[in-house]
């Protein structure tokens, strides 16, 4: 008999910290409640910096995989498998719109998860670029719990187990520590949105928004909303220069590549991630949705010191270059 995720003994979880890898983390939850959820990020994994919370009983959702865990969910298109994992690794990848989607498929037999069908409706929409301009600018409440969980790994954390232990999104929201963080978010939002508008640059039909050194991080909805009709895709900077994984209040310069979703509704015009991998080679994601590290680039390429200021600008002219060739 093949074994399935089923019949595994998961004591940790790494999971994505965003709505689609906390959802995918709760639903895991409800099978191993007793397992340990450590958060993580897709440059830390890659990085090394979880290796010691995975081995054999490790659940990885919503992120790479990992050749020592002993399962790995996951819908990115850079993530698709390659024959990494050891021969005890059970890897369940999907075309899927979430990884939230996928671990709704194989734990649904076994749990009942008939609470999360509105849930996932969302998810979905989000995680797969499937969200209208109308919708992403108005208050749904699914949408606004989106927002709230890039508040740190508590909030991450206290939104998951709420998930996990049945709680409506309503009444998520209207816990008391999420219903000050959503206040918190809207006035935030606002001065995302000034800076967005100060910093967008718009070329070729391709928006860039420097938002590195200002503390500030932006996904791809924000920015195409506020360009409109007039970008097909748009690269958001972000992170300080000189940081690394770990430091604590901040993160690697890095860019996030987005296709206007809310104009081109069956994909881009474009593959994004041969812009992400085009100098990092742990750079990826989806073709409409993805993202890398920022490089320092000399005469030859790619150089084997700290980034510079000017590095970011080099990356952002070959990317453009790049772009600027599309068929």
């Amino acid at each position: 008999m093949v074994p399935s995720a089923l019949d595994l003994e998961i004591r940790r979880i790494v999971t994505d910290s965003d709505l689609d890898g906390v959802v995918t983390g709760a639903i895991l939850r409800r099978y191993w409640p007793d397992a340990e959820v450590v958060f993580g990020h897709p440059g830390e994994l890659r990085a090394g910096l979880l290796d010691e919370f995975i081995d054999c009983t490790t659940a990885i959702c919503d992120l790479p995989m990992h050749p020592e865990c002993g399962l790995s969910i996951d819908h990115h298109q850079s993530n698709k498998p390659d024959g990494i994992g050891s021969k005890d690794s059970i890897v369940v990848w999907r075309d899927s719109p979430s990884a939230a989607r996928i671990a709704f498929e194989v734990f649904s037999e076994a749990v009942d998860l008939s609470d999360l069908y509105d849930l996932l409706f969302w998810v979905d929409k989000l995680d797969g670029g499937g969200i209208s301009r109308e919708e992403y600018l108005s208050e749904i409440p699914t949408l606004l719990l989106s927002r709230v969980i890039d508040s740190g790994e508590d909030t991450a954390m206290r939104v998951m187990e709420f998930i996990q232990n049945g709680a409506s999104i309503e009444d998520i929201l209207s816990d008391s520590k999420i219903s000050i963080l959503v206040q918190e978010k809207q006035i935030h939002m606002e001065s995302l949105t000034a800076a967005i508008r100060d910093r967008m640059v718009l070329n070729d039909r391709l928006a860039l928004v420097r938002l590195d050194g200002l503390g500030m991080r932006s996904n791809g909805y924000h920015v195409t909303a506020m360009a409109g009709d007039e970008c097909d895709a748009c690269v958001i900077i972000h992170g300080d220069i000189g940081a690394s994984f770990g430091d604590k209040g901040s993160y690697p310069v890095s860019a996030s590549f987005y296709t206007n979703s809310f104009l081109h509704l069956e994909g881009g015009i474009f593959d994004l991630t041969l812009l992400a991998t085009r100098f990092d080679p742990d750079g990826g994601g989806h073709a409409n949705a993805c993202g890398c590290r920022i490089k320092p680039l000399g005469p030859k390429g790619v150089e084997d010191r700290e980034v510079s200021e000017e590095d970011v600008q080099r990356n952002v002219e070959v990317w453009q270059e790049m772009w600027s060739k599309r068929s």
